[in-house]
């Protein structure tokens, strides 16, 4: 087959042809030619990896708009299920742009690293930092707050580094989220006590703390969470996470302050819970 444009190589029988083009782009300046841009699909812009297939005029359409098409979108041709070999040799020797690249995202990488790279991106999109699934909004960081605060205005906002994390009536059954936010320092942090039930009607509470804000960020601060009572003290330290990580991994592998509702009852006062939150900054070298 023959190449049908300028952006398109047909391998089927060619796959030497391919690959001296490859090495002669290979050594091409970043004035003449983008590799990257070869691999654009049609339909969404975005890269066309491997396994690249063709068409069979030999034009590329990604995996993620493939299975939604019934012909080329090109050159309205049958799809077929022809292997691209040497576009996907091509493939392995391009540095891609990140997906997250329009919102800021300045790392190039080889399409093998990428699915890595984008999974935990600081510029991809933010989810709800709230606990449960029920909000499924998703913006950019700097969007958060303001979506906190008309979406989800019952959560209470204290200002200061020392206050009183309050969660009343911690007898309520099943499962419970108490939600606070508090703002020090020039940033917001979500304060979140999880109350969980277990199949042998075992409560277990999970308190932990997150930054409105990016893990590079979060490494500046440390947490403390503090249940006093008479003669007794139950006290976690660590840094908090970004909400990009959320908390539902720290609270599975039980990283976070971990009570029992005995242990809730011992520090509760007619059935409401204050935990003393501190946030302090690191001294970072």
């Amino acid at each position: 087959m023959s190449r049908q444009s300028s952006n398109i190589v047909s391998v089927a029988g060619n796959e030497r042809q391919v690959e001296g083009m490859a090495a002669g782009l290979a050594c091409a300046s970043g004035n003449e030619l983008d590799l990257a841009s070869l691999f654009e699909c049609p339909v969404c812009f975005d890269y066309v990896l491997p396994p690249i297939l063709q068409c069979q005029s030999g034009h590329l359409v990604c995996t993620n708009c493939r299975p939604k098409l019934t012909c080329c979108p090109t050159c309205r041709g049958a799809l077929g299920n022809i292997r691209n070999l040497g576009m996907e040799k091509v493939a392995m020797t391009v540095d891609f742009p990140c997906k997250y690249a329009a919102s800021g995202c300045e790392v190039t990488l080889r399409y093998i690293q990428k699915p890595e790279h984008e999974e935990t991106c600081e510029y991809r999109p933010y989810s709800c930092p709230c606990p449960g699934a029920s909000c499924k909004w998703q913006g950019s960081l700097d969007q958060v707050m303001p979506h906190l605060m008309t979406a989800h205005k019952s959560i209470t906002n204290l200002q200061g580094e020392d206050i009183v994390f309050l969660a009343t009536d911690i007898n309520l059954p099943g499962a419970v989220d108490w939600v606070m936010m508090q703002s020090c320092f020039g940033h917001h942090f979500m304060l979140v006590l999880e109350k969980q039930e277990k199949l042998d009607g075992h409560q277990q509470f999970f308190a932990i703390v997150q930054l409105i804000g990016t893990r590079k960020q979060a490494e500046n601060f440390a947490y403390r969470l503090e249940l006093n009572g008479p003669k007794r003290r139950l006290t976690w330290e660590a840094t908090p996470r970004s909400i990009h990580e959320g908390v539902s991994s720290a609270i599975m592998n039980s990283d976070c302050l971990v009570f029992d509702s005995a242990i809730a009852h011992m520090f509760a006062d007619n059935g409401n819970l204050g935990i003393n939150v501190t946030v302090s900054m690191c001294n970072c070298s």
